[in-house]
């Protein structure tokens, strides 16, 4: 067990240091947008999250499986945060559990942490974590991000696919719950905390349409890539064009950690504005190391020219827990 120990702490020190970044990656070499099975990289993380206005709720899951060189099995590392917006309670839950006693397996995919459960039957997925038990039934088939990672030679790449609807239903915090997720999938080695930080977003249109937005920043706050990707009503991923990001409003967190929790963004075929619901909600993980914002937004502006709403999550990796920014 004190082995164990010291091996999940080697992990959160790899998740939060500089590692060496990826020497030989080839763009040109796509993966298949069905493949949501488990890889020999250094980094890989299936992720789950879900703006529930309708429900006063918001919540994301995440499994991390790390490799770190020397280490026979991957260590698995889960994080669970479920936001109550009529209370303002966040619940954040991490589990970390002696190496080997989670797996990840495809096909089907299926993925354990402990009593934790990630599982793909059929068509739907089931997800079992603390306070999740709910059912997502992809609304459209799963998509490569273009250009199909994110991250530059200073930070180490990542892979990315994604499925950017599924309807939700089943039970959150013990009540009967309906609404809509976003899945993402991504491996690499593009290590968060130091090497690579990002300012993420993932929005649902009213008008069925998806945009995910990725700017991806070196330690020294140095935008390296910033990336566009509709996902159309029929499910097709096309980058968007001429993007910009615009930083608003500002939080400070702990360590002086500053978050920038509105946006405008702006590309060929849209104008909108990214605003976050509410602004405690940042997490602090002791499992990785990583200080990071995540939280529900809301979205207004202009779509093709014409008004358009939308919901949405964002997600701001603020570093390491040793030291502020």
């Amino acid at each position: 067990m004190k082995k164990a120990l010291l091996l999940a702490a080697a992990a959160a020190a790899l998740l939060s240091a500089c590692a060496p970044t990826q020497t030989t990656f080839d763009p040109l070499v796509q993966p298949l947008a069905t493949d949501l099975g488990p890889h020999n990289n250094l980094m890989e993380w299936w992720y789950v999250s879900g703006s529930l206005p309708e429900e006063g709720l918001a919540f994301h899951w995440a499994q991390f499986q790390v490799r770190p060189p020397g280490v026979p099995l991957p260590i698995m590392i889960s994080h669970v945060a479920v936001t109550d917006l009529a209370t303002g309670k966040v619940t954040f839950i991490e589990k970390n559990p002696a190496i080997g006693s989670g797996t990840a397996s495809f096909p089907p995919l299926k993925l354990t942490n402990g009593d934790w459960t990630f599982q793909q039957e059929g068509g739907a997925f089931d997800l079992k974590a603390g306070p999740l038990n709910v059912r997502l039934t992809p609304q459209k088939g799963p998509v490569i991000h273009p250009p199909g990672y994110s991250g530059s030679p200073e930070t180490g790449y990542l892979y990315y696919q994604g499925i950017t609807r599924l309807a939700l239903d089943g039970q959150i915090n013990g009540r009967t719950v309906k609404g809509e997720a976003w899945l993402d999938h991504q491996w690499g080695n593009q290590i968060p905390g130091q090497a690579a930080l990002w300012d993420w977003m993932a929005v649902q249109l009213a008008g069925g349409e998806d945009l995910m937005v990725y700017r991806v920043r070196t330690a020294a706050g140095k935008q390296t890539q910033l990336v566009g990707s509709i996902v159309d009503k029929a499910g097709v991923a096309r980058a968007a064009t001429n993007l910009t990001l615009e930083p608003g409003r500002t939080w400070t967190g702990s360590g002086g950690r500053v978050y920038t929790l509105s946006w405008r963004v702006k590309a060929d075929e849209f104008d909108l504005n990214v605003d976050a619901v509410r602004d405690e909600q940042e997490l602090l993980s002791r499992s990785t190391s990583i200080a990071y914002w995540e939280g529900p937004v809301r979205v207004s502006g202009t779509w093709r020219g014409q008004p358009e709403t939308g919901k949405g999550m964002m997600e701001i990796v603020g570093g390491s827990l040793g030291g502020g920014r």
